[in-house]
Protein backbone atom coordinates (compact mmCIF):
# COMPACT_ATOMS: atom_id res chain seq x y z
CA UNK A 1 0.00 0.00 0.00
CA UNK A 2 1.63 3.19 -1.20
CA UNK A 3 -0.79 5.66 0.35
CA UNK A 4 -2.69 8.39 -1.42
CA UNK A 5 -1.66 10.72 -4.20
CA UNK A 6 1.31 12.96 -3.66
CA UNK A 7 0.57 16.69 -3.55
CA UNK A 8 -0.66 17.73 -6.99
CA UNK A 9 -1.15 21.47 -6.66
CA UNK A 10 -4.85 21.10 -5.74
CA UNK A 11 -4.31 23.30 -2.71
CA UNK A 12 -3.76 26.31 -4.99
CA UNK A 13 -7.21 25.72 -6.51
CA UNK A 14 -8.97 26.34 -3.21
CA UNK A 15 -10.47 29.80 -3.49
CA UNK A 16 -9.77 32.34 -0.76
CA UNK A 17 -13.47 32.73 0.15
CA UNK A 18 -13.71 29.03 0.94
CA UNK A 19 -10.49 29.12 2.97
CA UNK A 20 -11.83 32.09 4.92
CA UNK A 21 -15.05 30.20 5.64
CA UNK A 22 -13.14 27.20 6.97
CA UNK A 23 -10.97 29.42 9.15
CA UNK A 24 -14.06 31.15 10.56
CA UNK A 25 -15.66 27.80 11.43
CA UNK A 26 -12.55 26.64 13.31
CA UNK A 27 -12.39 29.93 15.22
CA UNK A 28 -15.82 29.16 16.68
CA UNK A 29 -15.02 25.54 17.60
CA UNK A 30 -13.61 24.14 20.84
CA UNK A 31 -11.82 20.79 21.02
CA UNK A 32 -10.81 20.14 17.42
CA UNK A 33 -7.40 18.60 16.70
CA UNK A 34 -5.06 20.09 14.12
CA UNK A 35 -1.71 18.44 13.45
CA UNK A 36 1.16 19.17 11.09
CA UNK A 37 1.24 16.79 8.15
CA UNK A 38 4.31 14.62 7.92
CA UNK A 39 4.73 11.00 8.93
CA UNK A 40 1.13 10.42 10.01
CA UNK A 41 -1.31 7.99 8.45
CA UNK A 42 -3.99 10.43 7.32
CA UNK A 43 -7.74 9.88 7.59
CA UNK A 44 -10.42 12.19 6.24
CA UNK A 45 -13.58 11.54 8.27
CA UNK A 46 -16.62 12.40 6.17
CA UNK A 47 -20.19 13.00 7.24
CA UNK A 48 -22.43 12.89 4.14
CA UNK A 49 -24.61 15.81 5.16
CA UNK A 50 -24.34 19.42 6.26
CA UNK A 51 -21.85 20.54 8.90
CA UNK A 52 -24.59 21.61 11.34
CA UNK A 53 -26.12 18.11 11.16
CA UNK A 54 -22.90 16.10 11.22
CA UNK A 55 -21.52 17.95 14.23
CA UNK A 56 -24.61 16.94 16.24
CA UNK A 57 -23.85 13.25 15.68
CA UNK A 58 -22.19 11.63 18.69
CA UNK A 59 -20.94 8.67 16.65
CA UNK A 60 -19.08 11.05 14.34
CA UNK A 61 -17.41 12.68 17.37
CA UNK A 62 -16.44 9.24 18.70
CA UNK A 63 -14.71 8.13 15.49
CA UNK A 64 -12.83 11.45 15.31
CA UNK A 65 -11.59 10.94 18.87
CA UNK A 66 -10.60 7.28 18.43
CA UNK A 67 -8.57 7.81 15.26
CA UNK A 68 -6.76 10.88 16.60
CA UNK A 69 -5.94 8.89 19.73
CA UNK A 70 -3.80 6.50 17.65
CA UNK A 71 -0.20 7.83 17.90
CA UNK A 72 0.61 7.52 14.20
CA UNK A 73 -2.72 8.75 12.85
CA UNK A 74 -4.11 12.14 11.92
CA UNK A 75 -7.87 12.59 11.40
CA UNK A 76 -9.56 15.62 9.84
CA UNK A 77 -13.21 16.25 8.89
CA UNK A 78 -15.16 16.96 5.74
CA UNK A 79 -18.89 17.56 5.18
CA UNK A 80 -21.34 17.63 2.33
CA UNK A 81 -21.24 21.37 1.87
CA UNK A 82 -18.86 24.15 2.76
CA UNK A 83 -18.95 24.36 6.58
CA UNK A 84 -21.03 27.31 7.71
CA UNK A 85 -22.68 27.66 4.29
CA UNK A 86 -25.61 25.44 3.43
CA UNK A 87 -26.02 26.98 -0.01
CA UNK A 88 -23.33 25.46 -2.21
CA UNK A 89 -20.77 22.76 -2.75
CA UNK A 90 -17.14 23.60 -3.02
CA UNK A 91 -16.30 24.17 -6.67
CA UNK A 92 -16.13 20.90 -8.60
CA UNK A 93 -12.87 22.04 -10.21
CA UNK A 94 -11.31 22.83 -6.87
CA UNK A 95 -12.44 19.55 -5.26
CA UNK A 96 -13.39 19.32 -1.62
CA UNK A 97 -11.10 19.92 1.32
CA UNK A 98 -10.72 18.86 4.92
CA UNK A 99 -11.72 21.36 7.56
CA UNK A 100 -8.64 21.37 9.82
CA UNK A 101 -5.78 21.77 7.30
CA UNK A 102 -7.75 22.41 4.10
CA UNK A 103 -6.16 19.42 2.38
CA UNK A 104 -7.73 17.93 -0.78
CA UNK A 105 -9.66 14.80 0.21
CA UNK A 106 -7.91 12.77 -2.51
CA UNK A 107 -4.55 13.30 -0.73
CA UNK A 108 -5.58 11.36 2.38
CA UNK A 109 -4.63 7.71 2.89
CA UNK A 110 -8.15 6.82 4.05
CA UNK A 111 -11.55 8.36 3.35
CA UNK A 112 -13.90 7.21 6.13
CA UNK A 113 -17.65 7.83 5.95
CA UNK A 114 -19.80 7.87 9.09
CA UNK A 115 -23.33 7.07 7.90
CA UNK A 116 -26.45 7.28 10.04
CA UNK A 117 -29.25 7.69 7.50
CA UNK A 118 -30.05 5.90 4.25
CA UNK A 119 -31.22 9.07 2.51
CA UNK A 120 -27.63 10.35 2.72
CA UNK A 121 -26.33 7.59 0.41
CA UNK A 122 -26.41 9.78 -2.74
CA UNK A 123 -24.32 12.39 -0.90
CA UNK A 124 -21.54 9.81 -0.47
CA UNK A 125 -21.19 9.44 -4.23
CA UNK A 126 -21.35 13.20 -4.74
CA UNK A 127 -18.56 13.80 -2.25
CA UNK A 128 -16.32 11.15 -3.81
CA UNK A 129 -16.97 12.60 -7.26
CA UNK A 130 -16.09 16.11 -6.10
CA UNK A 131 -12.90 14.73 -4.56
CA UNK A 132 -11.90 13.14 -7.86
CA UNK A 133 -12.07 9.60 -6.46
CA UNK A 134 -13.49 6.83 -8.71
CA UNK A 135 -16.92 5.84 -7.38
CA UNK A 136 -16.60 2.08 -7.86
CA UNK A 137 -14.11 0.28 -5.64
CA UNK A 138 -12.95 -1.89 -8.56
CA UNK A 139 -11.87 1.23 -10.48
CA UNK A 140 -9.61 2.55 -7.72
CA UNK A 141 -5.88 1.89 -7.56
CA UNK A 142 -3.21 2.03 -4.86
CA UNK A 143 -2.83 5.77 -5.40
CA UNK A 144 -6.42 6.48 -4.29
CA UNK A 145 -7.56 6.69 -0.66
CA UNK A 146 -8.91 3.51 0.89
CA UNK A 147 -12.68 4.16 1.17
CA UNK A 148 -14.22 2.74 4.36
CA UNK A 149 -17.59 3.21 6.05
CA UNK A 150 -19.48 2.59 9.26
CA UNK A 151 -22.48 3.77 11.24
CA UNK A 152 -25.88 2.33 12.11
CA UNK A 153 -27.32 2.57 8.58
CA UNK A 154 -24.47 0.47 7.18
CA UNK A 155 -24.57 -1.93 10.13
CA UNK A 156 -28.21 -2.65 9.33
CA UNK A 157 -27.58 -3.26 5.63
CA UNK A 158 -24.38 -2.30 3.79
CA UNK A 159 -25.31 -3.99 0.50
CA UNK A 160 -26.70 -1.03 -1.52
CA UNK A 161 -23.28 0.64 -1.09
CA UNK A 162 -21.18 -2.52 -1.41
CA UNK A 163 -19.73 -1.66 -4.84
CA UNK A 164 -18.53 1.77 -3.69
CA UNK A 165 -16.64 0.84 -0.51
CA UNK A 166 -13.38 -1.04 -0.09
CA UNK A 167 -14.25 -2.03 3.45
CA UNK A 168 -16.93 -1.58 6.12
CA UNK A 169 -16.31 -1.43 9.87
CA UNK A 170 -19.71 -2.30 11.32
CA UNK A 171 -21.26 -2.09 14.77
CA UNK A 172 -19.57 -0.36 17.67
CA UNK A 173 -16.15 1.08 16.83
CA UNK A 174 -14.39 1.58 20.18
CA UNK A 175 -12.62 -1.78 20.24
CA UNK A 176 -12.35 -2.67 16.54
CA UNK A 177 -11.19 0.66 15.09
CA UNK A 178 -7.82 0.72 16.91
CA UNK A 179 -7.20 -2.86 15.67
CA UNK A 180 -7.93 -1.76 12.12
CA UNK A 181 -5.60 1.24 12.45
CA UNK A 182 -2.82 -1.03 13.69
CA UNK A 183 -3.32 -3.42 10.78
CA UNK A 184 -3.34 -0.53 8.28
CA UNK A 185 -0.13 0.94 9.67
CA UNK A 186 1.59 -2.45 9.57
CA UNK A 187 0.49 -3.06 5.97
CA UNK A 188 1.87 0.32 4.87
CA UNK A 189 5.16 -0.34 6.62
CA UNK A 190 5.51 -3.67 4.81
CA UNK A 191 4.36 -2.26 1.47
CA UNK A 192 1.52 -4.79 1.35
CA UNK A 193 -0.73 -4.49 -1.74
CA UNK A 194 -4.23 -3.24 -1.00
CA UNK A 195 -6.05 -6.43 -1.97
CA UNK A 196 -3.80 -8.51 0.29
CA UNK A 197 -4.39 -6.10 3.15
CA UNK A 198 -8.16 -6.35 2.64
CA UNK A 199 -8.03 -10.16 2.68
CA UNK A 200 -5.93 -10.30 5.84
CA UNK A 201 -8.17 -7.77 7.57
CA UNK A 202 -11.30 -9.72 6.65
CA UNK A 203 -9.81 -12.90 8.09
CA UNK A 204 -8.45 -11.48 11.34
CA UNK A 205 -10.68 -8.64 12.56
CA UNK A 206 -14.29 -8.95 13.69
CA UNK A 207 -16.87 -6.41 12.53
CA UNK A 208 -15.01 -5.94 9.24
CA UNK A 209 -16.75 -6.65 5.93
CA UNK A 210 -14.94 -6.42 2.59
CA UNK A 211 -17.80 -6.76 0.08
CA UNK A 212 -15.47 -7.26 -2.89
CA UNK A 213 -14.42 -10.60 -1.39
CA UNK A 214 -17.96 -12.01 -1.56
CA UNK A 215 -19.99 -13.14 -4.56
CA UNK A 216 -23.78 -12.83 -4.75
CA UNK A 217 -25.75 -15.27 -6.89
CA UNK A 218 -29.37 -14.58 -7.85
CA UNK A 219 -32.24 -16.87 -8.79
CA UNK A 220 -34.39 -16.52 -11.89
CA UNK A 221 -36.93 -14.75 -9.64
CA UNK A 222 -34.28 -12.08 -8.85
CA UNK A 223 -34.02 -13.24 -5.25
CA UNK A 224 -30.64 -13.83 -3.63
CA UNK A 225 -29.72 -17.48 -4.03
CA UNK A 226 -26.44 -17.46 -2.14
CA UNK A 227 -23.67 -15.27 -0.72
CA UNK A 228 -20.28 -16.97 -0.88
CA UNK A 229 -16.73 -15.87 -0.01
CA UNK A 230 -14.34 -15.95 -2.96
CA UNK A 231 -11.79 -17.90 -0.93
CA UNK A 232 -12.36 -20.79 1.47
CA UNK A 233 -10.51 -19.26 4.43
CA UNK A 234 -12.72 -16.15 4.50
CA UNK A 235 -15.58 -16.17 7.04
CA UNK A 236 -19.01 -17.11 5.72
CA UNK A 237 -20.71 -14.76 8.21
CA UNK A 238 -19.50 -11.39 9.46
CA UNK A 239 -19.69 -11.47 13.25
CA UNK A 240 -20.54 -8.12 14.83
CA UNK A 241 -19.21 -7.99 18.37
CA UNK A 242 -20.34 -5.42 20.91
CA UNK A 243 -18.52 -3.45 23.57
CA UNK A 244 -19.26 -5.13 26.88
CA UNK A 245 -18.14 -2.41 29.27
CA UNK A 246 -19.25 1.09 28.28
CA UNK A 247 -17.29 2.52 31.20
CA UNK A 248 -14.08 1.64 29.36
CA UNK A 249 -14.78 4.53 26.98
CA UNK A 250 -16.13 8.05 27.46
CA UNK A 251 -18.55 8.66 24.63
CA UNK A 252 -19.22 12.38 24.65
CA UNK A 253 -19.02 15.50 22.54
CA UNK A 254 -15.45 16.10 21.37
CA UNK A 255 -15.70 19.25 19.26
CA UNK A 256 -18.13 21.90 20.47
CA UNK A 257 -19.52 24.19 17.79
CA UNK A 258 -22.26 26.80 18.20
CA UNK A 259 -23.54 26.75 14.60
CA UNK A 260 -24.93 23.21 14.77
CA UNK A 261 -28.12 21.40 15.65
CA UNK A 262 -28.23 21.21 19.46
CA UNK A 263 -25.25 23.56 19.46
CA UNK A 264 -26.14 24.86 22.94
CA UNK A 265 -25.98 21.36 24.42
CA UNK A 266 -23.00 19.19 25.43
CA UNK A 267 -23.84 15.62 24.38
CA UNK A 268 -23.14 12.64 26.65
CA UNK A 269 -24.05 9.00 25.91
CA UNK A 270 -25.95 7.30 28.74
CA UNK A 271 -26.66 3.85 27.34
CA UNK A 272 -26.88 1.55 24.32
CA UNK A 273 -29.61 -0.90 23.48
CA UNK A 274 -33.08 -1.20 24.98
CA UNK A 275 -34.63 -4.05 26.92
CA UNK A 276 -38.13 -3.16 25.70
CA UNK A 277 -37.57 -4.70 22.24
CA UNK A 278 -40.30 -2.80 20.38
CA UNK A 279 -40.63 -4.76 17.15
CA UNK A 280 -40.07 -1.82 14.81
CA UNK A 281 -36.98 -0.43 16.57
CA UNK A 282 -33.63 -1.22 14.96
CA UNK A 283 -31.65 0.16 17.91
CA UNK A 284 -33.20 -2.42 20.26
CA UNK A 285 -31.81 -5.26 18.18
CA UNK A 286 -28.61 -3.81 16.69
CA UNK A 287 -27.32 -2.72 20.11
CA UNK A 288 -28.67 -5.70 22.03
CA UNK A 289 -28.25 -6.32 24.94
CA UNK A 290 -29.04 -3.13 26.80
CA UNK A 291 -26.01 -1.63 28.56
CA UNK A 292 -25.82 1.39 30.83
CA UNK A 293 -22.79 3.56 31.50
CA UNK A 294 -22.29 3.97 35.26
CA UNK A 295 -23.55 7.12 36.94
CA UNK A 296 -20.04 8.01 38.15
CA UNK A 297 -18.61 7.87 34.60
CA UNK A 298 -21.50 9.91 33.23
CA UNK A 299 -20.89 12.57 35.89
CA UNK A 300 -17.25 12.82 34.80
CA UNK A 301 -18.47 13.58 31.29
CA UNK A 302 -21.01 16.04 32.69
CA UNK A 303 -18.25 17.90 34.55
CA UNK A 304 -16.23 18.19 31.34
CA UNK A 305 -19.31 19.38 29.50
CA UNK A 306 -20.18 22.04 32.07
CA UNK A 307 -16.80 23.64 31.46
CA UNK A 308 -18.04 24.42 27.95
CA UNK A 309 -21.83 24.76 28.13
CA UNK A 310 -24.71 25.17 30.55
CA UNK A 311 -26.86 22.44 29.05
CA UNK A 312 -26.03 18.72 28.95
CA UNK A 313 -27.87 16.42 26.55
CA UNK A 314 -28.23 12.86 27.82
CA UNK A 315 -28.25 10.59 24.77
CA UNK A 316 -29.25 6.92 24.48
CA UNK A 317 -31.88 4.46 23.37
CA UNK A 318 -33.25 3.97 26.89
CA UNK A 319 -32.29 7.09 28.82
CA UNK A 320 -35.35 6.97 31.08
CA UNK A 321 -34.46 3.40 32.15
CA UNK A 322 -31.08 4.43 33.57
CA UNK A 323 -31.13 3.57 37.30
CA UNK A 324 -29.22 6.75 38.24
CA UNK A 325 -31.10 9.16 35.96
CA UNK A 326 -32.66 11.17 38.80
CA UNK A 327 -29.29 11.57 40.54
CA UNK A 328 -27.61 12.61 37.26
CA UNK A 329 -30.28 15.19 36.45
CA UNK A 330 -30.22 16.43 40.02
CA UNK A 331 -26.46 16.92 39.84
CA UNK A 332 -26.78 18.91 36.61
CA UNK A 333 -29.49 21.22 37.94
CA UNK A 334 -27.51 21.72 41.18
CA UNK A 335 -24.78 23.23 38.99
CA UNK A 336 -27.34 25.78 37.71
CA UNK A 337 -27.36 23.95 34.38
CA UNK A 338 -30.03 22.22 32.33
CA UNK A 339 -30.39 18.49 31.62
CA UNK A 340 -31.56 17.85 28.08
CA UNK A 341 -33.66 14.71 27.63
CA UNK A 342 -34.72 14.06 24.05
CA UNK A 343 -37.71 11.95 25.01
CA UNK A 344 -38.89 9.89 27.96
CA UNK A 345 -40.63 6.56 27.93
CA UNK A 346 -44.27 7.16 28.78
CA UNK A 347 -44.37 4.72 31.72
CA UNK A 348 -41.11 6.05 33.19
CA UNK A 349 -42.15 9.67 33.76
CA UNK A 350 -41.87 10.33 37.48
CA UNK A 351 -42.63 13.42 39.52
CA UNK A 352 -39.01 13.97 40.54
CA UNK A 353 -37.78 13.75 36.93
CA UNK A 354 -40.38 16.29 35.79
CA UNK A 355 -39.45 18.60 38.68
CA UNK A 356 -35.80 18.50 37.62
CA UNK A 357 -36.74 19.17 33.99
CA UNK A 358 -38.84 22.10 35.11
CA UNK A 359 -35.99 23.47 37.21
CA UNK A 360 -33.75 23.23 34.17
CA UNK A 361 -36.12 25.35 32.09
CA UNK A 362 -37.42 22.59 29.78
CA UNK A 363 -40.76 23.61 28.26
CA UNK A 364 -41.33 20.78 25.74
CA UNK A 365 -41.34 17.05 26.48
CA UNK A 366 -41.65 14.35 23.83
CA UNK A 367 -43.75 11.24 24.36
CA UNK A 368 -43.95 8.34 21.93
CA UNK A 369 -47.25 6.41 22.09
CA UNK A 370 -46.41 5.28 18.48
CA UNK A 371 -49.98 4.05 17.94
CA UNK A 372 -53.43 5.32 18.90
CA UNK A 373 -55.10 2.00 19.68
CA UNK A 374 -54.11 -0.56 22.27
CA UNK A 375 -54.32 -3.26 19.61
CA UNK A 376 -51.61 -1.59 17.54
CA UNK A 377 -49.44 -0.88 20.55
CA UNK A 378 -49.61 -4.59 21.33
CA UNK A 379 -48.62 -5.44 17.74
CA UNK A 380 -45.57 -3.22 18.25
CA UNK A 381 -44.83 -4.78 21.66
CA UNK A 382 -44.78 -1.22 22.99
CA UNK A 383 -45.79 -2.28 26.48
CA UNK A 384 -47.74 0.83 27.46
CA UNK A 385 -51.44 1.51 27.95
CA UNK A 386 -53.69 4.50 27.37
CA UNK A 387 -53.75 5.03 31.13
CA UNK A 388 -49.93 5.31 31.10
CA UNK A 389 -50.14 7.95 28.36
CA UNK A 390 -52.81 10.01 30.12
CA UNK A 391 -50.99 9.77 33.46
CA UNK A 392 -47.78 11.07 31.85
CA UNK A 393 -49.62 13.97 30.21
CA UNK A 394 -51.34 14.78 33.51
CA UNK A 395 -48.09 14.88 35.43
CA UNK A 396 -46.48 17.17 32.86
CA UNK A 397 -49.49 19.49 32.95
CA UNK A 398 -49.53 19.51 36.75
CA UNK A 399 -45.90 20.65 36.69
CA UNK A 400 -46.63 23.42 34.18
CA UNK A 401 -44.76 21.90 31.22
CA UNK A 402 -46.60 23.86 28.50
CA UNK A 403 -45.72 21.90 25.33
CA UNK A 404 -46.11 18.25 24.37
CA UNK A 405 -44.64 16.50 21.35
CA UNK A 406 -46.38 13.23 20.49
CA UNK A 407 -44.85 10.68 18.10
CA UNK A 408 -47.13 8.37 16.12
CA UNK A 409 -46.52 6.00 13.22
CA UNK A 410 -48.84 5.12 10.36
CA UNK A 411 -48.66 2.29 7.83
CA UNK A 412 -47.90 -0.34 10.45
CA UNK A 413 -48.41 -4.08 9.91
CA UNK A 414 -52.06 -5.07 10.56
CA UNK A 415 -53.11 -1.41 10.67
CA UNK A 416 -56.74 -0.60 9.86
CA UNK A 417 -58.62 2.64 9.29
CA UNK A 418 -59.93 2.56 12.86
CA UNK A 419 -56.32 2.74 14.08
CA UNK A 420 -55.90 6.10 12.31
CA UNK A 421 -59.11 7.28 13.96
CA UNK A 422 -57.59 6.13 17.26
CA UNK A 423 -54.60 8.48 16.79
CA UNK A 424 -57.00 11.39 16.37
CA UNK A 425 -59.14 10.29 19.31
CA UNK A 426 -56.17 9.77 21.65
CA UNK A 427 -54.71 13.19 20.82
CA UNK A 428 -58.05 14.86 21.54
CA UNK A 429 -58.41 12.84 24.74
CA UNK A 430 -54.96 14.00 25.95
CA UNK A 431 -55.87 17.61 25.13
CA UNK A 432 -59.26 17.37 26.87
CA UNK A 433 -57.84 15.51 29.87
CA UNK A 434 -55.26 18.21 30.50
CA UNK A 435 -57.70 21.07 29.96
CA UNK A 436 -60.42 19.67 32.19
CA UNK A 437 -58.21 18.63 35.10
CA UNK A 438 -55.74 21.50 35.25
CA UNK A 439 -57.67 24.66 34.41
CA UNK A 440 -56.05 26.54 37.27
CA UNK A 441 -52.58 25.71 36.02
CA UNK A 442 -50.68 27.34 33.21
CA UNK A 443 -52.56 26.78 29.99
CA UNK A 444 -51.38 23.96 27.74
CA UNK A 445 -49.72 25.95 25.01
CA UNK A 446 -49.07 23.52 22.20
CA UNK A 447 -49.31 19.87 21.19
CA UNK A 448 -47.01 18.98 18.29
CA UNK A 449 -48.23 15.86 16.58
CA UNK A 450 -45.38 14.19 14.69
CA UNK A 451 -46.65 11.61 12.18
CA UNK A 452 -44.10 9.27 10.57
CA UNK A 453 -44.64 6.44 8.16
CA UNK A 454 -43.42 3.05 9.38
CA UNK A 455 -40.37 1.89 7.40
CA UNK A 456 -39.33 -1.77 7.80
CA UNK A 457 -35.77 -2.09 9.05
CA UNK A 458 -33.29 -4.97 8.68
CA UNK A 459 -32.53 -7.13 11.72
CA UNK A 460 -35.91 -6.40 13.33
CA UNK A 461 -38.98 -8.65 13.54
CA UNK A 462 -40.62 -6.50 10.85
CA UNK A 463 -37.81 -6.96 8.30
CA UNK A 464 -40.03 -9.24 6.20
CA UNK A 465 -42.88 -6.70 6.04
CA UNK A 466 -43.50 -4.36 3.08
CA UNK A 467 -43.76 -0.59 3.15
CA UNK A 468 -47.34 0.63 2.91
CA UNK A 469 -48.22 2.25 -0.42
CA UNK A 470 -47.09 5.86 -0.13
CA UNK A 471 -50.32 7.11 -1.71
CA UNK A 472 -52.36 5.44 1.03
CA UNK A 473 -49.94 6.75 3.67
CA UNK A 474 -50.43 10.27 2.28
CA UNK A 475 -54.21 9.96 2.58
CA UNK A 476 -53.89 8.86 6.21
CA UNK A 477 -51.68 11.85 6.98
CA UNK A 478 -54.17 14.21 5.35
CA UNK A 479 -56.98 12.70 7.41
CA UNK A 480 -55.09 13.46 10.62
CA UNK A 481 -54.22 16.96 9.39
CA UNK A 482 -57.84 17.71 8.52
CA UNK A 483 -59.00 16.57 11.96
CA UNK A 484 -56.92 19.32 13.61
CA UNK A 485 -56.93 21.97 10.90
CA UNK A 486 -59.11 24.34 12.95
CA UNK A 487 -57.42 23.63 16.27
CA UNK A 488 -54.72 26.25 16.81
CA UNK A 489 -53.36 24.40 19.82
CA UNK A 490 -52.41 21.27 17.86
CA UNK A 491 -49.80 21.39 15.12
CA UNK A 492 -49.36 18.38 12.82
CA UNK A 493 -45.95 17.77 11.26
CA UNK A 494 -45.02 14.79 9.08
CA UNK A 495 -42.44 13.38 6.73
CA UNK A 496 -42.85 13.20 2.94
CA UNK A 497 -44.16 9.78 1.82
CA UNK A 498 -42.20 9.74 -1.47
CA UNK A 499 -38.93 10.02 0.46
CA UNK A 500 -40.08 7.17 2.71
CA UNK A 501 -40.22 5.03 -0.43
CA UNK A 502 -36.60 5.94 -1.21
CA UNK A 503 -35.53 5.25 2.36
CA UNK A 504 -37.23 1.84 2.29
CA UNK A 505 -35.51 1.03 -1.02
CA UNK A 506 -32.10 1.89 0.45
CA UNK A 507 -32.90 0.10 3.73
CA UNK A 508 -34.09 -3.15 2.18
CA UNK A 509 -32.17 -3.27 -1.11
CA UNK A 510 -29.36 -5.51 -2.24
CA UNK A 511 -26.21 -4.76 -4.26
CA UNK A 512 -28.15 -4.10 -7.45
CA UNK A 513 -29.59 -0.93 -5.89
CA UNK A 514 -26.10 0.51 -6.36
CA UNK A 515 -26.93 0.86 -10.07
CA UNK A 516 -29.80 3.16 -9.12
CA UNK A 517 -27.51 5.22 -6.90
CA UNK A 518 -25.06 5.63 -9.78
CA UNK A 519 -27.89 6.90 -11.99
CA UNK A 520 -29.12 9.29 -9.29
CA UNK A 521 -25.61 10.73 -9.00
CA UNK A 522 -25.26 11.06 -12.79
CA UNK A 523 -28.69 12.77 -12.98
CA UNK A 524 -27.95 15.23 -10.13
CA UNK A 525 -30.42 13.73 -7.69
CA UNK A 526 -33.34 13.17 -10.07
CA UNK A 527 -34.77 10.01 -8.51
CA UNK A 528 -37.84 9.80 -10.74
CA UNK A 529 -35.73 9.75 -13.90
CA UNK A 530 -33.16 7.39 -12.40
CA UNK A 531 -35.82 4.85 -11.44
CA UNK A 532 -37.15 4.94 -15.01
CA UNK A 533 -33.74 4.60 -16.66
CA UNK A 534 -32.38 1.71 -14.60
CA UNK A 535 -33.90 -1.67 -15.39
CA UNK A 536 -34.46 -2.65 -11.77
CA UNK A 537 -37.93 -2.81 -10.22
CA UNK A 538 -37.73 -0.91 -6.91
CA UNK A 539 -41.15 -2.25 -5.84
CA UNK A 540 -39.46 -5.67 -5.62
CA UNK A 541 -37.63 -4.43 -2.53
CA UNK A 542 -40.17 -1.98 -1.12
CA UNK A 543 -43.69 -3.35 -1.58
CA UNK A 544 -43.10 -7.11 -1.42
CA UNK A 545 -43.64 -9.22 1.68
CA UNK A 546 -40.68 -11.58 2.00
CA UNK A 547 -41.15 -15.23 2.98
CA UNK A 548 -39.27 -16.38 6.07
CA UNK A 549 -37.05 -18.73 4.08
CA UNK A 550 -35.78 -16.03 1.69
CA UNK A 551 -32.10 -15.05 1.83
CA UNK A 552 -32.11 -11.37 2.78
CA UNK A 553 -29.36 -8.97 1.61
CA UNK A 554 -28.07 -8.42 5.15
CA UNK A 555 -28.07 -12.10 6.17
CA UNK A 556 -24.29 -12.19 5.77
CA UNK A 557 -24.10 -10.18 9.01
CA UNK A 558 -24.55 -11.89 12.37
CA UNK A 559 -25.59 -9.29 14.96
CA UNK A 560 -26.01 -11.77 17.79
CA UNK A 561 -29.77 -12.38 17.57
CA UNK A 562 -30.99 -15.59 15.92
CA UNK A 563 -33.11 -15.19 12.82
CA UNK A 564 -35.58 -17.69 14.31
CA UNK A 565 -36.14 -15.37 17.26
CA UNK A 566 -36.98 -12.49 14.91
CA UNK A 567 -39.34 -14.78 12.97
CA UNK A 568 -41.14 -15.75 16.17
CA UNK A 569 -41.62 -12.10 17.13
CA UNK A 570 -42.90 -11.28 13.65
CA UNK A 571 -45.43 -14.12 13.82
CA UNK A 572 -46.62 -12.97 17.24
CA UNK A 573 -47.12 -9.46 15.89
CA UNK A 574 -49.06 -10.59 12.86
CA UNK A 575 -51.21 -12.76 15.10
CA UNK A 576 -51.72 -9.72 17.40
CA UNK A 577 -50.18 -11.45 20.41
CA UNK A 578 -48.44 -9.33 22.99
Amino acid sequence: MNGALAHTGHEKAMDWKLKKTYTCVLEHETGYIKRIWGEYNTVCLAYPHHYRTGMANLGFHTIYKIINAQPSFLCERVFLTVPGSEARFASGTAGIFSLENQKPVAEFDILAFSVSFENDYPHILKMMELAGIPLLARDRSEKHPLVIGGGIALTLNPEPLADFFDLFILGEAEEVLPKFCGAFENARRLGQPRREFLKETQKKINNVYVPGLYEIQYSTESKIQSVKPLEAELPEKIKIQRVRDLDAFSTEEVVSAPQTEMGDMFLVEVNRGCARACRFCAASFVYHPVRFRSGSEILKSVDRGLQRKKKVGLIGTAVSDHPALIDICGYITAQKAQAGLGSLRVDQIQERIVDLMKEGGIETVALAPEAGSQRMRDVLNKGISEADILNAASLLAEKDIPNLRLYFMIGLPREEEQDIDAIIALTKKIQHHVRSNYEGKKKLRRIILSINQFIPKPSTPFQWCPLEDVGLAGRKIRKIENAFRKDKQIKVIHDVPKWNYIQALLSLGDRRVGEILLAVNRLDGNWARALKEVHINPDFYVYRRKPFDEVLPWDILHLGIAKKALMAECQKALEEEE
